[in-house]
């Protein structure tokens, strides 16, 4: 491929950024999206030891925008943040599902007051998650990360505008139609398990900030309906093996409308989940240890494992997914593979996860994991389908049919404020790849991609004539 030489510094700007992981924001983020002969996936070699993985983005893909996307960190417009989750609440059982609720107190770090007005939608609403990272203890488990239940969402009301240190100095007296700049508001955990104030998520679109009000309430057995719902199974007291952790996350419709209104980009809502480690007390989750702001918690995963590698990656003009990844020698002959995929705030969701193989690859011990709706929520729990195909080169997990242009609409999607887990064991080391993210609706680019290891790789070499040696006689800067 040849690109004119006004293109061609852009163009290698970009394949930098991508390459050594740089960004403009809080964490390394990439935008790479999948269109048929839109985009062509390389890799750059410079000298005998430093490999760059890169993507030379046509240019119809260029004109769309900058592939790179600028999120703002809040310092303008309303953003609110979960400052703190202070406690959780034991709700007790059904028999076999607990549930729990998570308390939580938001900070304002922008400088414009954020919208809190009850009996609309224009509050924010909260979602509460939990977590089980396996600790690794090779060679017979190399450690992941699980989520292992979700509640529905706590619909906010009047704010109390406090003062905390860490958030700032809530000036005057806010009325509670909003949270002040530097201002918190606390909801205790029971209040956030209040069957009357938690509406579905499927009536929410994350990414602009839109849900519907009035909202149904849940329904079932009322000790656990609409509630973080845990199999009981799951809380597993054994903090040599497992560690657990509690998500909270809001989403308001001023927050993720800035910077412009009309949700064409990143926006505040990119800062909005933080999660705090829990321990197993009986049946009680205590919390410990700092609140940590603005990371879902699949962060957490790395945080107790190195070796494990997080990739976020932005949907162009959308919201946010976050990848994580750990490949283990299991000293065999074999190797283990470990993904994790969280959708922060993405409406356009995933409805397929999809990475390549060499064609004489063995592959066995396929896993997936998604978490459960429940209450009444209208989605359909059927598992991801796998698709081992060799001929292609590729290891596929789909919801319902793949082959469908469009899927139902309840059908079974990585929906926003949830992470499915996807595994495997192969023949075949790791090797610098590029996985898929297809997307679940339209209205988007088709799939996005991003940087992870599996058994083959799919890049290929960007400069092949003379690059090391420094002649660059054979190279162009014009089209054909």
């Amino acid at each position: 491929m040849r690109l004119k030489a006004s293109m061609v510094g852009s163009t290698i700007k970009l394949i930098l950024g991508f390459g050594i992981n740089c960004g403009t924001s809080r964490l390394p983020r990439e935008t790479i999206f999948l269109e048929e002969a839109s985009v062509t996936t390389k890799k750059m070699v410079f000298g005998r030891k430093k490999m760059f993985e890169a993507v030379m983005i046509c240019a119809a893909v260029l004109a769309a925008g900058p592939a790179v996307a600028d999120v703002p960190e809040g310092l303008s417009g309303p953003d609110v943040v979960v400052f703190e989750l202070p406690s959780t609440y034991n709700w007790g059982t059904d028999g076999t599902v607990r549930a729990y609720s998570v308390g939580t107190t938001s900070c304002n770090r922008g400088d414009t007051p954020l919208a809190w007005i009850s009996n609309t939608n224009q509050h924010p609403v909260i979602a509460q998650n939990l977590y089980r990272v396996t600790l690794p203890d090779p060679p017979t488990e190399h450690g992941k990360i699980e989520m292992l239940g979700m509640s529905w969402l706590k619909n906010g009301f009047v704010s109390i505008n406090l003062t905390d240190p860490g958030c700032g100095t809530c000036p005057g007296n806010p009325p509670g139609s909003q949270l002040g700049v530097g201002c918190t508001d606390p909801y205790s955990a029971s209040l956030n398990g209040s069957h009357d104030r938690l509406g579905p998520r499927s009536d929410v679109n994350a990414f602009t900030g839109y849900f519907v009000y009035p909202h149904p309430e849940p329904t079932g057995n009322p000790t656990v309906a609409g509630r973080l719902q845990v199999k009981t199974s799951e809380i597993i007291s054994d903090p040599t093996t497992y560690s657990y952790f509690v998500e909270g996350q809001y989403i308001a419709p001023d927050d993720a409308g800035w910077p412009d209104g009309v949700n064409t980009g990143p926006n505040n809502g990119m800062n909005n989940a933080s999660f705090r480690e829990v321990l197993v007390s009986g049946t009680n989750l205590d919390t410990t240890g700092a609140t940590q702001e603005g990371r879902p918690a699949i962060y957490a995963w790395q945080d107790l494992d190195p070796a494990v590698t997080i990739r976020e990656v932005l949907v162009p003009n959308e919201g946010l997914f976050v990848t994580g990844y750990k490949i283990g020698d299991n000293g065999d002959g074999t190797w283990h593979y470990e993904y994790a995929v969280f959708n922060l705030n993405s409406d356009l969701s995933g409805r397929s996860f999809t990475v390549p193989i060499r064609s004489d690859s063995v592959i066995t011990n396929v896993g997936f994991r998604d978490v459960d709706y429940h209450s009444g929520e209208p989605y359909d729990p059927t598992d991801w389908a796998v698709e081992i195909d060799t001929a292609s080169g590729l290891l596929s997990w789909s919801s319902v049919d793949p082959v469908l242009p469009i899927l139902p609409e309840n059908a079974n999607a990585l929906r926003w404020s949830t992470m499915y887990n996807f595994s495997f064991d192969a023949d075949s080391p790791p090797e610098d790849a590029l996985a898929s993210i297809g997307m679940f609706k339209t209205g988007g680019p088709s799939a996005v991609a991003v940087f992870v290891q599996a058994p083959a790789t799919n890049l290929i070499p960007l400069f092949t004539d003379d690059f090391e040696s420094g002649d660059t006689s054979g190279w162009s800067t014009v089209e054909p």
